[in-house]
């Protein structure tokens, strides 16, 4: 059986749904961050922005961020909105429901080159760059990701087995027309 997005194909091309136990599901917008004890399916939408899923391999659950910008500017409040915000704050709260970091691994996705706000500044590879040398600085291993590129992806995460599946979204014709002006 080969996996194709959410459903799995039979050889003879009939689609069924995966079976699911009883799993809650989330939706995690922009600048937010989810880790639970019990099993969730949470679900976000990604483009130059990261999604940084940890699991703990002893404890088995797991937590996920989703943050914007790689560093907080020191003014304001911090927020999750801020890749160096949200990676400690995720891992702060995964050690809170008892995990440890040195049971952890992590996984990256997004940070697409959607957004150039200079020449020279490709904020998708800074994101990347950030969640990269973080988790090397909390010693936490990077078991998979799936970054850069030009296009958006959505990830969905099982907190209670590390399990993440994603597929690449279109491009529209507004983003095209954008890109070309």
């Amino acid at each position: 059986m080969e996996m194709s997005g959410f459903l799995q194909r039979k050889k003879n091309f009939e689609l069924t749904f995966m079976v699911c136990q009883d799993i809650s599901e989330y939706f995690l917008f922009p600048s937010t961050l989810f880790a639970a004890r019990g099993p969730h399916r949470v679900q976000t939408i990604l483009g130059s922005c990261i999604g940084v899923c940890l699991f703990d391999c002893r404890m088995k659950f797991g937590g996920i961020n989703h943050y914007m910008m790689p560093w907080w500017n020191g003014r304001d409040l911090p927020s999750p909105k801020y890749g160096d915000v949200a990676i400690d704050r995720l891992i702060e709260k995964m050690v809170a429901l008892g995990g440890s970091e040195r049971d952890m691994v992590a996984k990256i996705f997004g940070g697409a080159n959607q957004l150039t706000f200079r020449k020279g500044f490709d904020i998708g590879e800074q994101n990347v760059s950030l969640a990269r040398d973080l988790l090397k600085k909390h010693e936490i291993k990077i078991v998979g990701e799936n970054v850069g590129g030009d296009r958006g992806r959505k990830i969905v995460f099982h907190t209670d087995t590390g399990q993440v599946f994603m597929k690449f979204l279109e491009r529209t014709d507004a983003s095209k027309d954008h890109e070309a002006n």
